[in-house]
């Protein structure tokens, strides 16, 4: 079975790091640009600008505010200009239920919430807690 031109494993092993590099950066309080998060994903070839990052980013972040996390995308941004997150995170922001008429103020409540879920959350070593 192909997803998005990956196998399922590929794809499967791409979401799991993009997820982890994320997190990564929402525990520090930060942001990750689109080129970085792109270049460190071992597990399939995306570029900053690849439809197919953009659906990793949407699946992930859809599971991520199922499980009450919010949009952890959020903090993926672009590098320059803005610093924010694209057009297609908003499109995202909007189907999961954000009012997202002033971007700004979606935006910055998105990081908030990311933030604090994941700066608050300990690593886990080894075994059950």
């Amino acid at each position: 079975m192909s997803t998005y031109g990956f196998s399922q494993a590929e794809w499967d092993a791409a979401k799991q790091e993009a997820r982890d590099l994320m997190i990564a950066a929402a525990r520090m309080k930060g942001m990750i640009p689109y080129s970085d998060l792109a270049s460190k994903i071992k597990a399939v070839q995306l570029s900053a600008h690849d439809k197919r990052l953009f659906e990793l980013l949407a699946q992930i972040s859809s599971e991520e505010d199922d499980a009450g996390r919010g949009l952890l995308s959020v903090i993926v941004v672009h590098k320059s200009g803005d610093m924010q997150p694209g057009p297609g995170f908003f499109e995202l922001a909007k189907n999961r239920g954000r009012k997202v008429s002033d971007i700004l103020k979606c935006w910055v409540e998105e990081v908030k919430k990311v933030h604090s879920v994941w700066s608050k959350k300990r690593v886990r070593r080894r075994g059950p807690a």
